[in-house]
């Protein structure tokens, strides 16, 4: 194969080597370049930064833990990348929780590689008129979707899931001031009656396990609006 347009190239996470060879040869076929085919979560985390993926496809049920996870970690590190996540459920509410992780787009299964293919070069098309690599991380600070935790440095704290999801949130829109209804529709189930005290409560966890893990980073109150990570 030629030279690739640098937006064709994926990554992809799949438990499933059968259908994850099916797909890789598939995109291959249909000219993208597969610069990476996992079979959990952590070797995703692990290998897609320094693949230079500009697009992924993942699916939501991992061995390792709840594919969701793993897309709000990657979006944390890279919101530019473009995101097609499969899943066997297909339901509103398990949409709804896949595109507030941080997906572009949703595909249930049993599909059609025909129909993924085009989503793929939609979302291609779109990567191909922004970054072409990921943005310089200042906060220092990785979210591991496997253990449920962040690190930074060599400092690593637990998080809650709710924890989990907030953070990535900020993570995933540095130094943007994100309102109160986005974090709340990345934290908690669809439709959950969410009162204000408590979204505040978990922010100040938050900021407390940030200054525990020392990061050159904190979380700003934007009255009115939300919150902000800078």
């Amino acid at each position: 194969m030629g030279a690739v347009n640098a937006a064709l190239r994926v990554a992809l996470v799949e438990d499933d080597g059968r259908l994850r060879g099916l797909l890789r040869r598939g995109l291959q076929d249909a000219g993208f370049a597969v610069v990476l085919a996992a079979g959990t979560g952590a070797e995703l985390v692990a290998g897609i930064e320094s693949s230079g993926a500009r697009l992924l496809v993942a699916d939501v049920g991992l061995p390792d833990g709840d594919g969701r996870d793993v897309v709000a970690a990657v979006r944390a590190r890279d919101p530019h990348l473009g995101i097609l996540m499969l899943t066997a459920r297909g339901g509103l509410t398990d949409r709804l929780a896949g595109f507030h992780a941080g997906a572009d787009d949703y595909l249930a299964k049993p599909f059609a590689l025909s129909e993924l293919v085009v989503r793929l070069s939609a979302l291609a098309r779109r990567a191909s008129t922004g970054p072409s690599s990921t943005t310089e991380d200042e906060s220092g600070l990785r979210l591991d979707p496997v253990a449920h935790g962040a690190s930074c440095r060599d400092r690593r704290v637990q998080l809650t899931p709710t924890e989990y999801r907030l953070l990535a949130r900020l993570l995933a829109r540095p130094g943007e001031a994100v309102r109160r209804a986005s974090l709340v529709s990345a934290a908690w189930p669809d439709g959950a009656m969410v009162q204000e005290n408590t979204l505040d409560a978990y922010v100040l966890r938050l900021r407390r396990k940030i200054t525990e893990l020392g990061a050159p980073a904190a979380i700003t109150t934007m009255r009115g609006v939300g919150y902000r990570l800078q």
